[in-house]
């Protein structure tokens, strides 16, 4: 039996927002999320740069190269988002977060590649684990002991990004991992993991094996707690085939 990944992803503009900035990818071999940033033409249109500039990776990897296909996905994003800014100057600002998963093709092993406050999340044996870190001025201030994760997420400024792609020298992070036979990953825009409990996150990634209602189910508790913002959920289960 080999290790498969399924996935599925969908995407709202939320009640607040009037455009949607977010852009996501779906595959068999590849899932990631965008959340734009810098203005609605911008915003959207970045997220769409980094997303298209990944999505060629959406193919049979070894389980050596994954790494390096993502940070080869990420430096072309970061040149092509580069030039769209060169190209208009009211574009200056715009960017964008990128979380992504690559899967081998062996099922043996899958790569992380993430920047900005999208997130990725593992829940594996009924526990929920936020894998990726925020790149984001409260996560910094949780790191240096000022505030409690609690305080960070009501605080003020917890939408001010640290890192995002923007067409400048950036410092993603890379790592991998073994995936497990029943893992569910949970990638997300900050629409969601703002607005709902990773306690709630995880009742639903139980509670729901269809992983078209689960994404469904997020999006509708986002919505519920007043949808602030664009919300993009992606659900990829590892499953045998």
């Amino acid at each position: 039996m080999t290790l498969k990944l399924r996935s599925v992803g969908t995407s709202d503009r939320g009640l607040i927002r009037s455009g949607n900035q977010d852009a996501l990818h779906a595959g068999a071999w590849l899932v990631a999320v965008a959340d734009g940033m810098g203005g609605m033409a911008a915003g959207d249109l970045a997220s769409r740069i980094a997303i298209d500039a990944i999505a060629p990776l959406d193919v049979e990897t070894p389980e050596d190269a994954l790494v390096a296909a993502l940070q080869s996905g990420i430096e072309l994003a970061t040149a092509r988002i580069r030039q769209a800014v060169a190209e208009d100057p009211d574009r200056q600002g715009m960017g964008t977060t990128l979380t992504a998963l690559l899967f081998a093709r062996t099922g043996s092993c899958l790569a992380l590649a993430h920047v900005g406050d999208s997130r990725a999340y593992l829940f594996r044996e009924g526990t929920l684990k936020q894998v990726t870190r925020d790149d984001t001025f409260v996560q910094m201030l949780v790191d240096q002991g000022l505030i409690s994760p609690e305080e960070a997420a009501s605080h003020p400024r917890r939408a001010v990004v640290t890192q995002a792609l923007q067409g400048e020298e950036v410092s993603p992070t890379y790592a991998t991992m073994v995936p497990w036979a029943g893992d569910r990953w949970l990638l997300c825009s900050d629409g969601l993991s703002n607005v709902v409990r990773p306690d709630t996150l995880a009742e639903v990634l139980a509670e729901t094996p269809d992983r078209e209602l689960c994404a469904r189910r997020l999006i509708d508790l986002a919505l519920r707690a007043g949808g602030p913002d664009n919300v993009t959920v992606l659900i990829a289960d590892i499953v045998e085939e």
